[in-house]
């Protein structure tokens, strides 16, 4: 490894643990999950593409959704797949910074979904007569280009920021590169930059889930002085939507304060789970909770794949 304090070629992810011979069975699991991830959300893409029914504003978020869920599992298990046949745990400046790119554009744009699928449903429900109107076919094709252009954008700027950084070490205490952990390794890294990286992401992510909280407390108000079919309504579409975004908070939020403060009371084995657990549940659990919660999804998966409703 060569290392030096203005430039590093490559990087050690240290995270690694002494998988006592069991490297094959790992890599089997995560080949495993990753061939799920890509079946499933490939499917449901497919699915609503080909099915006119399908073609509704809710549906088409849906589409960018697992279109997300692709890109960043995408982003990661490849990796992951050929770091678990390895014995020398190392990653090139370039792969790491590239998979610190996709890892949180592929964070940033699934909160973006998820806000914009909650203003969808809050239209929907709040306003059910002017839905039609107010949720435009250019409209839809707006919310969704700005989901992905925005964090694609920002991020740009943050990882060529990080990659003209000064570095006086190599070591990444984890599976895979992040930024905050290359931030650490810079020669004038100081203890201010952890607050600043909190509070960076806390207003940018923050800000989304607050969107998404005002949104349903809307909806919320409209259920509690609506019929009992307004209220089945909006059960059967929002409980998905609610359970897919407290599943990526939460392992979201545990990845992003483990990168930043101490937690070596934790084994290791469960750190390193959870820190994959918002890239690689995720991208499972959604396609699978769309996929078997909607009727309407279920209908033509049937008839697509099986032949018959």
């Amino acid at each position: 490894m060569r290392v030096n304090s203005t430039r590093v070629l490559d990087f050690s992810l240290t995270a690694y643990f002494d998988s006592n011979g069991l490297n094959y069975f790992y890599f089997s699991v995560i080949l495993f999950l990753y061939v799920l991830i890509i079946g499933c959300n490939v499917l449901l893409i497919v699915v609503i593409c080909v099915n006119r029914t399908l073609h509704e504003p809710m549906y088409m978020f849906l589409c960018s959704l697992f279109v997300n869920e692709l890109y960043g599992s995408t982003g990661l298990l490849p990796s992951l797949l050929i770091q678990l046949l390895s014995d020398v745990h190392t990653i090139s400046a370039p792969l790491c910074f590239l998979q610190i790119y996709c890892v949180y554009t592929y964070a940033h744009i699934e909160f973006c979904n998820l806000a914009v699928m909650s203003y969808d449903r809050y239209l929907a429900i709040c306003f059910p007569l002017q839905y039609r109107s107010l949720m435009t076919p250019s409209k839809i094709m707006k919310l969704i280009v700005l989901t992905w252009l925005f964090p694609l954008i920002e991020f740009a700027v943050g990882i060529v920021q990080i990659a003209f950084l000064q570095l006086c070490g190599n070591m990444i205490n984890k599976v895979y590169c992040d930024s905050f952990s290359i931030i650490k390794l810079s020669c004038s890294y100081s203890t201010n930059s952890i607050f600043i990286g909190i509070v960076y992401m806390l207003t940018v992510i923050l800000g989304i889930i607050l969107l998404i909280v005002y949104t349903y407390v809307k909806i919320l108000r409209v259920c509690f002085s609506g019929s009992k079919q307004i209220r089945q309504k909006a059960v059967s579409t929002c409980t998905p939507h609610l359970a897919s975004l407290l599943n990526f908070s939460f392992g979201f939020f545990f990845d992003m304060f483990q990168s930043r403060f101490d937690v070596s009371a934790v084994p290791n084995m469960l750190r390193v789970l959870l820190s994959l657990y918002f890239l690689t549940c995720q991208p499972l659990f959604n396609p699978l909770l769309y996929g078997l919660n909607m009727s309407k999804i279920r209908r033509v998966i049937q008839l697509f794949v099986l032949g018959k409703p």
